[in-house]
């Protein structure tokens, strides 16, 4: 076989890769639908490689959000979707994509702080979630299904966490019931890094 067909073939079949990876993520999660594409706004074709405006997702100072960073600091921004950390001596600064709410209703902004930390969380969802979505379960355990992910923040309002997902097509979109949602691999970090205290403020 000549060089050319080679790296035609090779081409081809790690396309034909791709796209069954891509697919079968959607096939696995439509067997649960607390984690379905329902649930998760569809701006277009998830397939689809998203531009996204790269001067909304920017760093930024704490100084016009917090008095100090006593305790450490986090700025939950909903509209360009993205999670800031400050430390509290300030040597560490974290800028992560998240998921927010789907609905203006669903969202809440103000000051509040992590009151509780749980590696491995379980999930309920909550009697107005229920209402609106009377066939999801009452309750998921710790795993692959669960909707906090691996790590979850639990803030002072009731309800409301920073969190992980395992479905990482939420991350950049309006996709929660109004909590706010990391990769997994980041809430990890940020559950490391904040602490039962840690400010947060959400805007």
């Amino acid at each position: 076989m000549s060089k050319f067909n080679m790296k035609n073939t090779s081409r081809r079949s790690f396309l034909a890769g791709s796209a069954a990876m891509i697919a079968a993520p959607a096939i696995a999660q439509s067997t649960s639908t607390v984690n379905s594409q329902a649930t998760t706004e569809n701006e277009r074709d998830l397939s689809e490689v998203v531009r996204r405006n790269i001067s909304s997702f920017r760093t930024l100072d704490w100084r016009p959000y917090f008095d100090s960073t006593r305790n450490g600091a986090i700025l939950v921004d909903i509209d360009s979707r993205a999670v800031h950390y400050w430390s509290e001596d300030q040597s560490i600064y974290k800028l992560y994509p998240s998921s927010v709410p789907l609905t203006q209703e669903l969202t809440r902004r103000g000051r509040t702080q992590v009151v509780r930390k749980v590696e491995g969380p379980s999930w309920r969802p909550t009697p107005s979630m229920l209402k609106r979505n009377p066939e999801w379960p009452p309750y998921i355990g710790p795993g692959p299904d669960n909707p906090l992910g691996t790590h979850a923040l639990y803030l002072s309002w009731t309800y409301y966490r920073i969190h992980g997902t395992h479905d990482t097509r939420k991350i950049g979109r309006r996709s929660s019931n109004g909590c706010i949602g990391l990769y997994n691999e980041h809430i990890a970090e940020l559950f490391a890094q904040a602490k039962v205290g840690t400010q947060v403020l959400l805007i």
